[in-house]
Formats: C-alpha cells, sequence, structure tokens
C-alpha cells in the first residue's frame, strides 16, 4: 500500500509542471476578444464600398460580393472567419420565432436573404440569447446606435486606450474610428462563439 501512494506522489510531483495550464473562462473570453479586434482590424484593409441593396444569397455561408457590403457585414464577415454563421443562426432562430423578431418589413416569414444583415434583427438575436452587457464597451464588444430618422448603426469595438475606437462601415467601407459622441448607444452585447 506504501509503495501506491509513494508511486502516485511521484507521478504528482514528475507530472504536474507539465501539466497544460488550467483554461478559464475569462482567458477564452479574452481570446475570443482578441481574435474580434484582429479580424475587425483585418476588414479595414478590405476595399468596400457601401452597398444597401438586396441580394439573393446561397445559404448557409451566403454574402454578397465581397467588395460590397453595410455595417451588418463588418459584424457578419468577423464572426464567419470564426466560423460562426449569423446567417444561418437567425435564419434559423426566426422560422421557430419569427413572430417576436422586429416587423419593420412586411414580411410575412423569415428571408435568408436578408434578414441577417438588418441591425434591428441582430440586436434581438443577441439580446434573446444571453449576449447583452452594460458598462465600459470592451475591445471584441458589439455596440449598436440610433443615428435618428429611424437609422440604425453596428460596430465592432476595437480598442478603449483613449475613448472607445470602432471598426464599423458607415458609407466608406470598414473604417477605425473614435465612436461619435453624437451616436445614441442603443445596444450593448458581448458575443463570443
Amino acid at each position: 500500500m506504501r509503495s501506491y501512494f509513494m508511486f502516485n506522489y511521484l507521478l504528482l510531483v514528475f507530472l504536474i509542471p507539465f501539466a497544460a495550464p488550467l483554461v478559464t473562462d475569462a482567458s477564452l473570453e479574452s481570446s475570443c476578444s482578441e481574435q474580434v479586434v484582429a479580424l475587425a482590424m483585418n476588414r479595414t484593409q478590405c476595399d468596400v464600398s457601401y452597398e444597401p441593396k438586396y441580394v439573393v444569397l446561397e445559404y448557409p455561408y451566403g454574402d454578397v460580393p465581397e467588395n460590397t457590403g453595410v455595417c451588418t457585414d463588418v459584424i457578419i464577415r468577423t464572426y464567419r472567419q470564426m466560423g460562426f454563421d449569423f446567417q444561418q443562426a437567425i435564419h434559423e432562430d426566426m422560422k421557430e420565432n419569427f413572430t417576436v423578431y422586429p416587423q419593420h418589413w412586411g414580411l410575412k416569414k423569415p428571408d435568408k436573404n436578408i434578414d441577417h444583415r438588418r441591425v434591428p434583427n441582430l440586436m434581438h438575436y443577441l439580446q434573446t440569447h444571453g449576449y447583452s452587457v452594460s458598462g465600459k464597451a470592451e475591445p471584441g464588444d458589439i455596440l449598436c446606435w440610433d443615428l435618428g430618422g429611424g437609422l440604425l448603426h453596428i460596430g465592432l469595438v476595437v480598442d478603449d486606450d483613449e475613448g472607445v475606437y470602432i471598426v464599423h462601415n458607415i458609407g466608406s467601407g470598414p473604417q477605425r474610428e473614435a465612436e461619435h459622441s453624437g451616436f445614441k448607444r442603443i445596444g450593448h452585447y458581448r458575443f463570443c462563439p
């Protein structure tokens, strides 16, 4: 019996230093947010014209031509590079819960070509799936704004060293800019698939 305990003791003494470090939820979240920031910053290197027109898309993983896009496409493309498809997630959720999604467009059923490209639908999905947060915006967070006149906008926080900086497409392709003080913040989400 004594040799059994001695053997286990020696295993612990010699193997613990080589064990993999403990991965915590906080370290996974940090890693995820760092990946979101890096991918969002890469989007600023893409030559994209602002083009809001309706386009018939493949499903799943359908996308408008890569040289076009709107604010939501910054979010969609960033998360697609991480393996998460908002098109499929929102379409599947809307098939089950259509009546609780915003009904601004007069549709009778979900439309896999456009639903995920609408800010109110992204907000609803993130809110109802528990990704809404409050407090200080942190790198990797998704922010939404009301620009007035019925216009909503969405972007990704990329840093906060001297105020909040975001990557968004508000008409000139994906850009890194300071959060505009005139934007009324209406949504704040932390999403790591």
